[in-house]
């Protein structure tokens, strides 16, 4: 494997999205104003050698699955049932409020906090989020760090029990299973859908060849988060890390997390971009132990 010594990172800040480079090579773009998507996300998400590994977005004609354009941009987190408000399919909006600590490069890293608003349609306020990030050059990759808080706004906050719950991926078109070729992997050794659909997992990887080059995405739940996540992982290419659904995967009662007034919850994940020569493939255990170290 190939080991990424370090990172020329820049960010560019526009009225509407994050612009992240390594040495003039794009890395991702971090949206937080979009008509189409009210909620923040992450697209154009590159692993190192500028190799695409999130779906084009939006998605091309003749070249991608046009399925879920505006509920699938790349990276992203969405709650289909928070306080009986559906934040996936934007029924509800996740609002951008601020930014508590301004996009920079800070000790040749990428670090910035987003404040948002969870507001249903009719502007009612159901929590605040703030979301840490952080964007590092690991030895297995470029690591995404997505850190974020929920605080209720005056009322209990409740998570309900569906798969659409969570952190999600849309991996580009071909690394995705079908009709790519790819592979879902996750920490237990279950593989594609069948396998790794609804169960456990520390980590889930979704990597393929990319122009003769093997890249992909794994996507790692912190082992301080209240519950380890299930994953919502499906063929054509999407991936949802979701510590809430326990009922809809069929794996036993129904599940509602209260969060209440004056209380907290935190959630933290890894999103380690990987690449390297086709035929090799990185120390995924090795990965999620430094992503559990990092600060």
């Amino acid at each position: 494997m190939t080991l990424l010594a370090a990172a020329d990172f820049a960010v560019e800040r526009k009225p509407d999205r994050v612009i992240i480079t390594d040495g003039g090579r794009p890395v991702a773009t971090y949206v937080f104003r979009d008509e189409k998507i009210p909620r923040p996300y992450f697209a154009h998400v590159h692993a190192p050698g500028a190799m695409q590994v999130t779906r084009n977005h939006p998605p091309v004609a003749g070249v991608d699955a046009m399925d879920h354009d505006t509920y699938h941009p790349g990276v992203w987190f969405g709650f289909g049932k928070v306080s009986g408000h559906d934040f996936w399919r934007h029924k509800a909006n996740i609002v951008h409020l601020r930014f508590v600590q301004k996009p920079a490069v800070r000790a040749g890293r990428v670090t910035f906090t987003a404040e948002n608003s969870f507001q249903s349609t009719g502007g009612e306020r159901i929590c605040r989020e703030r979301s840490r990030i952080t964007l590092a050059a690991r030895p297995a990759g470029y690591l995404l760090i997505w850190e974020t808080t929920f605080l209720p706004e005056g009322r209990d906050l409740v998570f309900g029990d569906q798969e659409e719950m969570g952190l999600g991926i849309r991996v580009a078109t071909p690394i995705t299973v079908k009709p790519g070729g790819g592979t879902i992997l996750d920490s237990v050794g279950r593989r594609n859908e069948p396998e790794v659909w609804g169960n456990e997992a520390e980590w889930c990887d979704y990597s393929g060849t990319i122009a003769g080059r093997r890249a992909g995405i794994t996507i790692m739940g912190d082992s301080r988060n209240f519950r380890q996540n299930r994953h919502h992982a499906r063929n054509y290419g999407v991936v949802v890390a979701n510590p809430f659904g326990r009922q809809s995967f069929g794996k036993g009662p129904l599940s509602e997390v209260v969060v209440k007034p004056g209380e907290t919850l935190r959630l933290r994940y890894g999103v380690l971009l990987h690449s390297g020569p086709e035929g090799s493939a990185p120390d995924l255990k090795a990965a999620f132990a430094d992503f559990v170290a990092q600060k």
